[in-house]
This record gives structure tokens, C-alpha cells and sequence, in this order.
């Protein structure tokens, strides 16, 4: 294995833009839900007219999907994101809007079929209900709680609060509340693994609420630490959480 500096200069130096980590094959592991959402999402929009995907990342995923609809957007706010996104699906037929991750929509009301996201930072579920048409789904995968909090910790040390978030009992509690009927709710603990540290630096660069404001300068010695773990015992395991939810307006 290369040196530690060596693995810190090549993840601090590579892109962090998109949803794609593909530059960790090799270098870390993570096992994906048993119901493949992707697939599942293909399914969804090839039944509808009009479709929204909300906080799209790069496009990675929706682009993957399938075939759209005759009606296809995408929200994201990030704007390196947003470029990305831009060149990937408009090719394929779907518009891209720049939009904040908070409230509201910038579209009407029962203007969408079926509104999708992945691993969406919020959920705003009065929105989503808003921009649904009667008989529409909001269908998605969202992080649940204490995911990969066990990488977390070692930075922030416990986080008992934060570990209480996320919990899809409470998404869908928020979903009836906003007029939805949740008709399928499914959840899965999957097992993560970081070969050598220049994966976990950037898995935090990339994933920016796992870890605030975390920056290699900040922590450094706790990465030293990390790599010498890693070298002793071969990875560092952590643990993800998602839950898949769909959601029906009457």
C-alpha cells in the first residue's frame, strides 16, 4: 500500500463532483439494497406522462433508470451538480432545473405523475403532496438512521441525537400528514468497507453532511490514526442505512 501522504494527495486532489464513485472500485465496498431502486424507478416511469426526480445529483442514477416520460424534470442545487446533470439528461430528454433544496417547488400544483429521488437531503413532504396529481406516487430511497455512523463517530466522537434522525417511521408519519398514503415502506442495514484511507477522504469530501465541514487539515492526525487501523486490521467496516418509501395522493 502506498504511503499515507501519498493516499491523502490523491483524495484530496480528484473530483468530488456527480454521484458517481466509481473512483473507490477497489478501494471500498458497500452492499445496495436487496429491492434495486433503479429498477423499480424504470418501472414507475415508464407508466407515467410526467415525472419529476428531486435532487437529482448528477444524474447518475435517473439516467440509468430507463426511459422517460413525455414530461421529464430534475431539481438539483449544487451547481457542479447541476452542470453535470445538465450534459447527461438533457441528451436523454429531461430538463434540469437549479433549484435550492428547500421549498418551494418551482413547478404547479398536480403538475407530476410521479415525483423520485434518491438519498434526498429532506424530504418536504407538503411540497411533494403539492406537486403530485391526484392518483400520483412520491416514490424513493432515503438514508436511514445512524447511517455509517459507525465513520461518523471516530470523527465527531457519539452523536446520540443525530442517531435518532432519519427513522422511517417518522418520514412516513410525515407523509400521512401531508395527505399521502404510504403504501410500501422497506428498510435495510448494509455493511460498508474502507480498504485504505484515501477512500474514507474521499467519501467525506463527497458526502459533505457525513462529516461537516470536515477538510484533511482539520483532521489529519485522526487520519493517521485511521490509516494505521486500516493497515493493522485490513479495513475499517462501517454500516448504511436505507429505507425505501412510496407514497400514494388520493
Amino acid at each position: 500500500m502506498r504511503t499515507f501522504e501519498e493516499l491523502i494527495a490523491e483524495a484530496e486532489a480528484v473530483s468530488v463532483a456527480g454521484w458517481d464513485f466509481s473512483w473507490m472500485d477497489g478501494r471500498a465496498t458497500e452492499e445496495r439494497p436487496s429491492w434495486g431502486y433503479q429498477r423499480l424507478l424504470g418501472e414507475r416511469l415508464a407508466r407515467v406522462s410526467a415525472a419529476l426526480d428531486v435532487q437529482t445529483g448528477g444524474g447518475e442514477v435517473l439516467a440509468g433508470a430507463g426511459s422517460f416520460p413525455p414530461v421529464m424534470a430534475a431539481t438539483e442545487s449544487w451547481a457542479p451538480n447541476v452542470a453535470r446533470a445538465t450534459k447527461l439528461l438533457h441528451p436523454l430528454g429531461a430538463v434540469v432545473v437549479a433549484d435550492p433544496d428547500e421549498p418551494p417547488l418551482p413547478f404547479a400544483d398536480e403538475a407530476f405523475d410521479l415525483v423520485s429521488s434518491r438519498h434526498p437531503v429532506r424530504a418536504y413532504w407538503t411540497e411533494i403532496a403539492r406537486v403530485l396529481r391526484p392518483g400520483g406516487t412520491y416514490f424513493a430511497q432515503h438514508v436511514g438512521p445512524a447511517s455509517g455512523f459507525e465513520l461518523v463517530e471516530y470523527f465527531l466522537g457519539p452523536q446520540p441525537g443525530a442517531r435518532k434522525a432519519r427513522r422511517p417511521e417518522d418520514e412516513s408519519a410525515a407523509a400521512r400528514a401531508a395527505g399521502l398514503e404510504v403504501v410500501d415502506l422497506r428498510s435495510e442495514r448494509l455493511r460498508m468497507e474502507f480498504f485504505d484511507v484515501g477512500a474514507v477522504v474521499y467519501f467525506l469530501r463527497k458526502v459533505i453532511w457525513m462529516v461537516p465541514g470536515f477538510t484533511v487539515g482539520a483532521y489529519r492526525e485522526r487520519l493517521r490514526e485511521l490509516d494505521a487501523l486500516i493497515r493493522a486490521d485490513g479495513s475499517f467496516v462501517a454500516h448504511s442505512a436505507r429505507f425505501l418509501i412510496e407514497a400514494r395522493k388520493s
